[in-house]
C-alpha cells in the first residue's frame, strides 16, 4: 500500500462546431469524439462505479461549448445515420482486414444501442457519475477563450467565466466549484475575477506553482492557495508522460491501433459520393496496428483488439506501480502523503489512443488490487482546510509553457480585434435597454464575441492544419459581431430574420446576461 494519492484529470471540450448543414468536417468532429471518447469514457465509469473491485475517482472538466454539442438536439437526431454509413462501409471490407472490421463493426453496434438506451442524453449520465461521487466535474470559460491575451479588458474575461458558470448551472443543477482554465494558462490578478464567478480552484502546469511566490514548501505535491482564496494544483509531468506521448509512453506501443491510418483516404471517388462526401476525409474507421513506428502508413500490418487489450493490462499495472514507487519515495524524502496530479486532454482516450478508455478501466481495477488511493480534486480542499498562501507564476501548458503559441506570427492579428470587440461590448453594455430587440442584439453580439474568443481558431493558425476553417470560422463571428453593435446605433440596421438566422445558428448560452460586460 502506498503513502499519497493520484488525481486524474481530464478536460474534454471542443470548440462550438455547430453546423446547420449535415455532413460538414467540423460536425464530423464532434461525432468521432462521441463515438471514440466520451460514450467509451461514460460506458468505461458506469460499469466501474458497479463493480466491487474497482473505486472508480475522476475529475472532468467538460465546456461549455462541448456541453451545448452535448444538448443539441439536431446533432442528436443526426448521430444515428452517422453510425450507420461507417458500419456498411465496414460490412463491405472482406480482406484481411476482416477480423479487425468485424471487431469495430461489433463496437458501432455497442454505440447504437447505447445511444438508443440513454436518448442522446450524456449530460444526465455525467451528473448521474457526480451524484455518485465518481466524478468532480469542473467547468471551463465559456468558449475557451486564452484569458490572458483577454486580460486588457477585464470585463471579456468575466463575461468568459460568468456565462460558463451560469450555462454549468443551467445544465447540471448546481453551480460548478472548480475550473479548468483553458489551456491551464493563469496571469496575476485572474484569481480575483475567479473567485467574483464563484470558483475555488483550478490546475496549472507544473511552472505555475513550482515559480509561485513563494516557492511552495511541497513543490508540486500539495496544493496551494492564493491571497483571494482559490486552491491551485500542479501538473506532475512523471505522471502524464507514459500517458500521453506517443514517442516516448504506451500509445507509440506496436500493438495500438494506428491513428493516422483511416480507409477514409482510400475510398475511390464514387464510393466518397455515395455516402455524401466530395473529398477524402478520416471517417474513424482504422484496421491497421502501429506496427513499428518508424514505418510508413501503407506497411502498417492488422490491428488485433485481443493482443491491443493484453498490452493495455500490462502498462495499466506498470503505470500503478510506478505512481506507488513515486509516491513512497516522496513520503520518504518529504515526511508527506503526496498528491499526484496527472492532467489530460479528455481525448486521448479513445480518440488519439483508441485504448485509452480501456486503460482507465485497467486504471481503475489495478488501483483496488494494489491499494492506490485515487482521489478527486474537490475531495482533496475537503479534507487539507490549510493550504500554504503562494502567489501562482503566469504560466500555461503546452509548448513553450507560456503564451507564445497563442501569440506569434500566425495568430497574433486575432488579438486585436477581440480587443477592439471586447471595449465596444463594453462600451454598449454601460447603457439602459431601450426594448426587446435592443436587448436581443447585445445578447447575440454577447454570444458571437465569445465565439470570436475561441482559443481554438488561434491554436489551428499557429499548427498549421484547416487554417482556412478557423480563419473562415474567425471572420463569420467577429463579421457577426459588428452587424449586431452597428445596429443598435440604428432604427433598421439588421432585419428581424437576419437576427433571427443567426440566433438559430449560433443558439448558446440561453442565460447571458449583458450585465456581465459592463463596467461596475
Amino acid at each position: 500500500m502506498s503513502k499519497g494519492e493520484l488525481a486524474i484529470v481530464l478536460h474534454a471540450h471542443l470548440p462550438y462546431v455547430r453546423s446547420s448543414e449535415p455532413g460538414s468536417l467540423e460536425e464530423d468532429w464532434f461525432f468521432q469524439a462521441l463515438f471514440e471518447c466520451y460514450i467509451p469514457l461514460l460506458r468505461t465509469l458506469e460499469a466501474a462505479s458497479t463493480c466491487n473491485e474497482q473505486n472508480p475517482k475522476l475529475t472532468i472538466g467538460l465546456s461549455p461549448t462541448l456541453l451545448s454539442l452535448f444538448n443539441d438536439q439536431e446533432l442528436k437526431n443526426r448521430f444515428p445515420k452517422w453510425l450507420s454509413i461507417r458500419l456498411r462501409l465496414l460490412k463491405e471490407i472482406t480482406d484481411c482486414r476482416v477480423l479487425a472490421a468485424k471487431a469495430l463493426s461489433s463496437r458501432i453496434q455497442t454505440i447504437q444501442k447505447d445511444w438508443e438506451n440513454c436518448k442522446g442524453d450524456l449530460i444526465n449520465r455525467f451528473a448521474a457519475l457526480q451524484q455518485l461521487e465518481v466524478l468532480d466535474i469542473l467547468t471551463c470559460a465559456a468558449t475557451h477563450g486564452y484569458l490572458p491575451l483577454l486580460r486588457e479588458n477585464p470585463e471579456a474575461v468575466r463575461g468568459q467565466l460568468k456565462t460558463a458558470v451560469k450555462e454549468h448551472e443551467r445544465l447540471f443543477k448546481r453551480k460548478p466549484l472548480g475550473i479548468w482554465l483553458p489551456e491551464c494558462a493563469f496571469y496575476e490578478g485572474l484569481d480575483e475575477l475567479m473567485e467574483e464567478a464563484g470558483l475555488k480552484y483550478a490546475v496549472l502546469d507544473g511552472h505555475g506553482l513550482l515559480h509561485a511566490n513563494p516557492r511552495p514548501r511541497y513543490g508540486l505535491y500539495a496544493p496551494i492557495c492564493s491571497q483571494k482564496g482559490i486552491a491551485f494544483f500542479g501538473r506532475d509531468s512523471d505522471s502524464t508522460l507514459p500517458v500521453w506521448s506517443a514517442k516516448d509512453g504506451y500509445p507509440g506501443a506496436s500493438e495500438y491501433r494506428e491513428f493516422h491510418r483511416d480507409i477514409g483516404w482510400d475510398l475511390t471517388n464514387k464510393k466518397l459520393q455515395e455516402i455524401g462526401l466530395d473529398s477524402p476525409r478520416p471517417l474513424c474507421i482504422k484496421l491497421h496496428k502501429v506496427t513499428d513506428q518508424k514505418i510508413s502508413l501503407e506497411k502498417k500490418d492488422v490491428y488485433d483488439p485481443q493482443s491491443a487489450s493484453r498490452k493495455v493490462k500490462e502498462h495499466a499495472k506498470q503505470y500503478i506501480f510506478d505512481r506507488q514507487k513515486q509516491l513512497n519515495k516522496l513520503e520518504e524524502k518529504m515526511g508527506i502523503n503526496a498528491l499526484l496530479v496527472a492532467p489530460f486532454d479528455a481525448e486521448l482516450f479513445g480518440h488519439w489512443w483508441f485504448e485509452g478508455p480501456e486503460f482507465l478501466s485497467e486504471i481503475f481495477l489495478q488501483a483496488g488490487i494494489n491499494q492506490l488511493k485515487l482521489t478527486r480534486l474537490k475531495d482533496v480542499l475537503l479534507k487539507s482546510p490549510k493550504l500554504q498562501l503562494c502567489e501562482p507564476s503566469p504560466s500555461s501548458w503546452g509548448q513553450g509553457g507560456y503564451h507564445h503559441y497563442w501569440l506569434n506570427e500566425s495568430n497574433s492579428w486575432v488579438v486585436n480585434e477581440w480587443s477592439k470587440a471586447a471595449k465596444a461590448m463594453m462600451h454598449n453594455c454601460n447603457f439602459k435597454i431601450k426594448n426587446e430587440r435592443h436587448s436581443r442584439l447585445l445578447k447575440q453580439a454577447a454570444r458571437e464575441l465569445l465565439l470570436l474568443q475561441s482559443s481554438d481558431w488561434s491554436f489551428i493558425l499557429r499548427a498549421g492544419t484547416t487554417t482556412e476553417l478557423a480563419k473562415e470560422r474567425i471572420e463569420r463571428h467577429l463579421n457577426r459581431f459588428w452587424k449586431l453593435i452597428n445596429s443598435l446605433a440604428k432604427e433598421e440596421g439588421i432585419s428581424n430574420r437576419t437576427l433571427a438566422k443567426i440566433e438559430k445558428e449560433d443558439c448558446l448560452f440561453p442565460l447571458i446576461e449583458i450585465k456581465d460586460w459592463s463596467a461596475y
